[in-house]
């Protein structure tokens, strides 16, 4: 962590940058989303075939890219009013929830993917994005008080 002047002269350290636990919450769950991706790729890949990969590509877009686009969000407003971080937030939200049924719907009889493979790693991808961030946010070194 490197200490740098402010534009009061001042020495500020990262450990005052109150974005720190986000992006590294953001790092820690893209690189769990992708463990998992490539996990799952290989074994639903061998197990199921095209359409296993491409349950496992879906599944992971819509686990992991929930979850990382709601961690962006509050990371790319982190700066601005905590009113404009919460519209953004619950706007983004609005927006995955009604994409997601679009999707879902335009995809719900076609027969080129699997299920079975969307649905785990569906779950798994949230399981791992979750936890990983919050690890992240938890294990961050920030100043509290200042």
């Amino acid at each position: 962590m490197s200490d740098t002047l402010n534009g009061d002269g001042a020495s500020t350290s990262s450990f005052d940058d109150p974005r720190v636990p986000l992006q590294r919450a953001l790092r820690l769950g893209s690189i769990a989303l992708a463990i998992i991706t490539v996990l799952s790729l290989a074994i639903w890949g061998g197990v199921r075939g095209l359409p296993g990969i491409w349950g496992v590509v879906i599944g992971a877009a819509i686990g992991g890219g929930f979850v990382l686009i709601t961690a962006a969000l509050v990371l790319f407003t982190a700066k601005s009013a905590p009113s404009t971080t919460m519209a953004v937030v619950l706007g983004g939200w609005l927006l995955k929830v009604v994409l997601l049924i679009v999707v879902l719907m335009i995809i719900r009889d076609l027969e080129f993917y699997d299920t079975m493979a969307m649905f785990i790693t569906v779950v798994l991808a949230m399981i791992a994005v979750l936890g990983t961030e919050v690890w992240g946010i938890i294990t961050s070194r920030v100043t509290y008080i200042s």
